[in-house]
Order: structure tokens, then C-alpha cells, then sequence
């Protein structure tokens, strides 16, 4: 990767786990009565076909890393736990009074925080106290987020025997100079000793996530995770770049300086040498910053182009409505968006008050359908067309036009009604991405909202 490309395109930029992201959500026109509204459609339309998912957010952790910008509470009180289940419970009932029929489940993830934070009979208690009001698709998956220094046997055994199949374990980097500036102590052994009595166990696809861009961290320091990663052999894996977002409220990200994080050259070199490893050991690259076997169902889901993307990353299959529950967690019915409340007390509030705790969201107007969906192709599939007229929209010669210098970089091919990332431009997705991205391109921001793109 030349560092002229990286220069040029390594600006501040989306993830695009939706669209439209989230500072540029309409809050002035959302309302809880549009929201369940926009999701009784969705589910109408969807729940007995392909189902629903659920994402449970579990926000508990016993100690705090530094390199996270997800929403936690920072506690070693575990009385907590039986409260907070009680409350999830709550929103899931409040949820289910709105439909006719049972929520179909098609996928369910529980993520944090720290999900194995709490005792194995509590996840039980939570999970089944879910199913209690649903049906399960066929096909269904669940998983869950596991930390390899408090993750038992009980636990992966537990939740095993409830239906889930698919772990994924956070490495981030094995060295001890990174693991310290990140407050992330975490030893091989305990990773090894998890991914083998997850296989031990029977599930299915085990997952590990690396991260690259991360202080003090080196093209060595990659090398010697990637390979000891690969003596694992997990089946899929989360390569991706360290989100430097200091600015948001209630996140670590300032136990150390700018100074001490590897520059943008540095960074991309890192992916490639990372990339490159993978592919040796087999990996197939998978949409943006995912790798995974030929065995794994998100491989799978890739070659017959039914990869989709959102709040939870990558998912092998798409449904229509996604159901956040627990503080912060975000849904989508894909005509909305709404986030939960962020404050734990908020939340219990609200619920013994009988009200969805959402407090901001986004409902879809047409074009904003139009643009998730080249979007969406765009990061799934790096590519999109607009041959149906249900995918054209009026400023389309505006963006096929600010795109014409990245065709001349090589970074896109561009056809009468397609265009297509190619293998040098899928590092720079997210600034194709952005091209589409109209709310974006009439509003420009004047302070950093998003992490850099390289």
C-alpha cells in the first residue's frame, strides 16, 4: 500500500455499522410511538419468514481497558447481576406486547461489557427467560462474548446447553508492553485454554479478535500474535483497526498519547502483514477487517452473497428487525433506529415505569433506504448497482463524479450502472462508502466524529 494512497484517504470516517450513522440520526422527528411502529412493520413483514435478532448488551466489567469505547460500567459488585436480568427481561416483555405472534429468533448475541462478567446460572436464567416468549428459526445461532481470563467451563458449558455454538474470545495483542498500555493482561494460556475446551465442549465456530493500531504496538508485535493466533486455528477472526475516539464521554481511551499510537502508514502496514499471515494459514477475507475458514458460516455466507452488516458487525445472515436490549444497545428495524438510554438507574427507571427506555433515534425516509442499501453492498459484497430503479437516486451523477479520483487511483472500477471495490481499494471501503453517504456530504462536520479510516 503506497504511503501517498494512505496519506490521501486516511481522513476521519464512519464504520458504517448503519446508515445513517448515528451523529447524523434525526432526532427531531423520531418518537417512541414512530419506533414501535416502524419495528410492528418490520416484523410483520419478516418474523415468520427469516425471524428476528436479538442483541443483549451486559455492561459489567471487573476492570477497565483502555483501548474500549463501548459503554460499561467498571464494578466488582456481582449483586448486580440478578437486578439487571430482571430489567432485560422487563424491556423483552414490553417488546413482545407489541406483536401477534411469538418473536421468531434467528440470531442472539450477547455482548458487553463483559457477558461471562456474570455467573453461568444467570446467563441461563436470562437466555431462558427469553425463549420463554419466542420460537427459535431454523438455522438459529447464538453466541456470545467471552474474556479469556474469567471465562469457565461452567460457563461455555452452560451456555452450550441452551443453544449456543458460536464464542468470541478478545486477544487484542499478546505482548505484554501493548497489554499494559491497554489494561488488558492476558496471558496465550488463557486463550489457548478456552479455544481448546470451547471445541472440547462441541461449538462450532470460535472466534478471536486482534486489533492493529494499538500503543507502542509493532509490525513484530503482529507477526508473534498472528502466528501464535494461528497454532489455534480459530475459525474466524476479527483483525481490525484500534478506533481512536478519546472525545466520547465514558470511554478509557486516555491512559496514554496520540504520541505513543503507530502512525497511518504504520497501521496499514500492520493490516497488510496481518493479512498477509492469515491468507497463509488459510483465512479468506471476509467484507472489511474479518477473516474466517472455509468451514465457517460466515465464509459460507460470503460466497452466496447473503453476508449482511450491523450494530453487531458481520452476521451470516440477515434479518430484517435486530432487538437491542440492555443499556445503550441499539435496534434497527430497518426502517428505524432507536438507542436504548445509556444510564443503568435511567434504564430501571423507565422500565418499572412500563416504557421502552429508548431516548434517541432515526426513522428512514426513502432515500435514506436507498443509500443503506449501497451501503450495505458496498460493505458486504464491495460492490453495488443501480439498474432498478428502487436502488437510483437523483445525485447519483454527483457521487459517480467524486469517485472519479479514486478510479484513477485504482481503487474502484466504475460501469454505466455499477461499481465495484477492487482487491486494492477494499482498505479504503469506508471512504467509497462515504461518497454515497449524502447526509454526510451536505453536512459536513466541523469537529471529529469518527475514528480515521486507515
Amino acid at each position: 500500500m503506497s504511503h501517498s494512497l494512505i496519506d490521501k484517504y486516511n481522513v476521519a470516517g464512519p464504520r458504517y455499522t448503519s446508515y445513517p450513522t448515528v451523529p447524523y440520526w434525526n432526532n427531531n422527528t423520531f418518537s417512541l410511538k414512530e419506533w414501535k411502529s416502524s419495528l410492528i412493520k418490520s416484523f410483520d413483514e419478516s418474523n415468520s419468514s427469516e425471524g428476528l435478532s436479538l442483541y443483549i448488551h451486559l455492561p459489567f466489567c471487573e476492570s477497565l481497558c483502555t483501548f474500549c469505547g463501548c459503554h460499561k460500567r467498571i464494578t466488582k459488585r456481582h449483586d448486580l447481576e440478578t437486578p439487571y436480568i430482571d430489567a432485560v427481561l422487563k424491556e423483552w416483555d414490553l417488546y413482545c406486547q407489541l406483536f401477534d405472534a411469538k418473536p421468531n429468533i434467528k440470531e442472539l448475541h450477547l455482548g458487553g461489557g463483559t457477558p461471562t462478567f456474570f455467573a453461568p446460572n444467570n446467563l441461563k436464567q436470562l437466555i431462558n427467560g427469553i425463549l420463554s416468549k419466542a420460537t427459535l428459526a431454523d438455522g438459529y445461532e447464538f453466541s456470545f462474548e467471552g474474556h479469556p481470563n474469567n471465562t469457565t467451563k461452567e460457563h461455555l458449558q452452560t451456555l452450550y446447553d441452551i443453544g449456543f455454538r458460536r464464542v468470541s474470545f478478545g486477544v487484542q495483542d499478546y505482548n505484554e508492553t501493548v497489554q499494559k498500555a491497554i489494561h488488558r493482561i492476558q496471558p496465550f494460556e488463557n486463550v489457548k485454554r478456552v479455544t481448546e475446551e470451547a471445541r472440547e465442549i462441541g461449538y462450532t465456530s470460535v472466534s478471536h479478535d486482534i486489533i492493529f493500531g494499538l500503543p507502542f504496538q509493532t509490525l513484530q508485535h503482529i507477526e508473534e500474535t498472528i502466528k501464535k493466533t494461528n497454532t489455534l486455528k480459530p475459525d474466524r477472526i476479527a483483525f481490525y483497526s484500534y478506533a481512536h475516539v478519546p472525545w466520547i464521554k465514558g470511554n478509557g481511551q486516555r491512559g496514554f498519547n496520540e504520541s505513543n499510537l503507530p502512525s497511518g502508514e504504520t497501521k496499514r502496514n500492520q493490516y497488510e502483514l496481518g493479512k498477509h499471515l492469515l491468507s497463509e494459514a488459510g483465512y479468506h477475507e471476509i467484507g472489511m477487517d474479518h477473516f474466517a475458514l472455509s468451514t465457517d458460516s460466515l465464509y459460507e455466507s460470503m460466497m452466496s452473497k447473503s453476508l449482511h452488516r450491523n450494530f453487531m458487525g458481520y452476521t451470516a445472515s440477515k434479518t430484517k428487525a435486530m432487538i437491542g436490549l440492555g443499556v445503550s444497545a441499539i435496534s434497527d428495524s430497518w426502517y428505524g433506529f432507536a438507542q436504548n438510554v445509556k444510564g443503568i438507574e435511567e434504564y430501571y427507571h423507565l422500565l418499572n415505569e412500563h416504557i421502552i427506555p429508548v431516548y434517541r433515534g432515526h426513522i428512514l425516509n426513502d432515500e435514506d433506504l436507498i443509500i443503506r442499501q449501497h451501503i450495505l453492498n458496498l460493505m458486504c459484497q464491495f460492490e453495488t448497482s443501480w439498474s432498478s430503479k428502487h436502488l437510483f437516486i437523483d445525485e447519483l451523477s454527483d457521487i459517480l463524479i467524486s469517485l472519479k479520483e479514486m478510479e484513477s487511483d485504482g481503487l474502484v472500477e466504475l460501469y454505466p450502472n455499477q461499481i465495484r471495490v477492487t482487491e486494492k481499494g477494499k482498505p479504503f471501503v469506508r471512504n467509497v462508502c462515504m461518497a454515497f453517504d449524502l447526509l454526510l456530504q451536505r453536512n459536513k462536520p466541523e469537529t471529529q466524529l469518527f475514528s480515521m479510516t486507515v
